[in-house]
């Protein structure tokens, strides 16, 4: 795969300064074409052995287009924070909004290829982490973006001539580490790893493009035509297809669903509730003290219907927590920054910390349940969103996360009460909205939204649980003992 990079390839300095002043004005209105249209963000990632020119071939980018509007970010070790989340949490907070570009330097893929080489992760490991790659950038695409990847190449001969030079100059000294030459020593391995992992990520939407980094000129120029390419090709209308997934199943005739097998007669006396109550939120802050929990994290999602109760429910649930452990995220419609962000972009930002609880008030699981019935987006989008989201919460608890999600349900003539409750009583007033009142007229669509969400994102490692709530303090208590299982089951 890397033959084509030890060819000698090299552009004489005469060709070299007679092209580049036209790449330049012409990367330039592309720039600009691409920050008025703000359609899609453009994603280049730079990868390749030491002493390639990497850094230099960042410079230049950004010396040959407006800098205010590319955003550059390297990736080194990871730092105690990045540490406490997913793996991939570091990456989705360098990603570039739309109309912007991101030079992402040394990103997803070099982490898993350098611990392959040094034996930190074995072949089945190395297998699933380029999978999770391939996935996550077919995602990126799916929501518009436009991603480039370069990967900078030397001979094993050059690459020591290189690295020796660049530490024979005072200038330059600092840039050459021990960790480099170590790395040198394994090149063979580093070359073969590095191809398979090259071929199994090179895809029809996110191709990578192999540069010998012997020639300065050549270098400069293969990157900066590719980008340029690739950025007219898109912004003249070429988009790679949106994936397409499974279609959903047809309700059942006979009309059974999940929540129609459900009871919403269950009832709990007061004086059992503030018995219970006091029991599993003494239950619960103890086992979110408990030593183990410091390498976990709790991500706690609650969904439901208007007026069942989620508010409440979440006070009783914060009731028995340390108010330096967790914090509340509601979610309202995006604002204009999540906009301008892939979907989950909006989430991942809120991911706790080990030894951490989040709890979200409406969650990702918005654009299957209100963005659906209220063709806020496309079917191609919502229907993609289940595959997505179970690929999120599968990271989430791969990297330690307990993700417990409830649904909060209430029969439609108790939600009519509740609505009514809330226009008589003042201090409730703000509880209710005209928005309110018209999700009500599409209970039905509402109603085959939650069953298709619950058929596809049910996992054994993140079970939804169907809470009927007619009975608030029946409610309240189910949560809080479900909570206080799932936490003491992952201890």
């Amino acid at each position: 795969m890397f033959e084509s990079a030890e060819l000698g390839h090299s552009i004489s300095d005469r060709e070299y300064d007679r092209e580049v002043p036209k790449l330049r004005e012409a990367l330039l209105k592309a720039q600009y074409d691409l920050l008025a249209d703000k359609s899609f963000p453009v994603i280049i990632i730079i990868g390749g052995v030491d002493g390639a020119g990497k850094s230099e071939t960042v410079n230049i980018l950004n010396e040959w287009m407006d800098p205010r509007h590319i955003v550059t970010r390297a990736f080194g070790k990871m730092s105690d924070e990045e540490r406490e989340r997913p793996r991939m949490w570091r990456y989705w907070r360098a990603l570039p909004p739309k109309g912007r570009i991101g030079i992402l330097f040394g990103a997803w893929h070099a982490d898993p290829i350098v611990k392959l080489v040094m034996g930190k992760l074995n072949e089945a490991q190395m297998e699933l982490a380029m999978d999770q790659i391939v996935t996550f950038e077919r995602m990126l695409v799916d929501e518009g973006a436009l991603i480039l990847k370069f990967w900078f190449h030397l001979p094993k001969k050059v690459q020591k001539k290189r690295l020796k030079a660049l530490e024979a100059d005072p200038k330059t000294r600092w840039r050459v580490t021990d960790t480099d030459w170590e790395q040198y020593k394994l090149y063979d391995t580093f070359r073969n790893v590095s191809e398979t992992a090259l071929r199994q990520t090179s895809t029809d939407y996110a191709p990578w493009t192999i540069v010998e980094g012997t020639d300065p000129n050549y270098r400069y120029l293969t990157a900066g035509r590719t980008l340029l390419d690739a950025l007219r090709k898109r912004l003249g209308g070429s988009k790679p297809p949106v994936s397409r997934h499974a279609a959903l199943p047809e309700p059942a005739l006979d009309g059974r669903s999940v929540l129609s097998r459900i009871d919403y007669g269950q009832r709990l006396a007061h004086k059992d509730y503030t018995r219970k109550l006091e029991k599993y939120q003494g239950e619960l802050n103890l086992l979110t003290r408990h030593k183990k929990i410091r390498g976990k994290s709790l991500i706690v999602v609650f969904e439901g219907l208007d007026a069942a109760g989620k508010g409440g429910t979440i006070r009783r649930v914060t009731g028995a927590l340390d108010a330096r452990q967790y914090q509340v995220i509601p979610i309202a419609a995006p604002t204009e920054e999540e906009r301008a962000q892939p979907y989950l972009w909006r989430f991942w930002r809120h991911l706790p910390r080990t030894g951490r609880v989040t709890i979200f008030d409406r969650s990702w699981y918005g654009r299957v349940l209100v963005e659906r019935v209220e063709k806020f987006c496309s079917e191609q989008d919502w229907m993609r969103a289940y595959h997505e989201i179970n690929d999120f919460e599968e990271e989430l608890i791969e990297a330690g996360g307990i993700v417990a999600k409830f649904w909060l349900t209430i029969t439609k003539q108790e939600q009519l009460q509740r609505f009514r409750e809330r226009e008589k009583t003042p201090f409730k007033h703000f509880k209710i909205t005209p928005e309110d009142w018209r999700n009500r007229k599409k209970w039905k669509e509402y109603e085959q939204a939650v069953c298709d969400m619950i058929e596809r994102t049910s996992t054994e490692a993140a079970p939804w649980c169907l809470i009927p709530s007619n009975d608030k303090y029946f409610a309240r208590i189910e949560v809080l003992k479900i909570l206080c299982r799932r936490v003491a089951e992952s201890l």
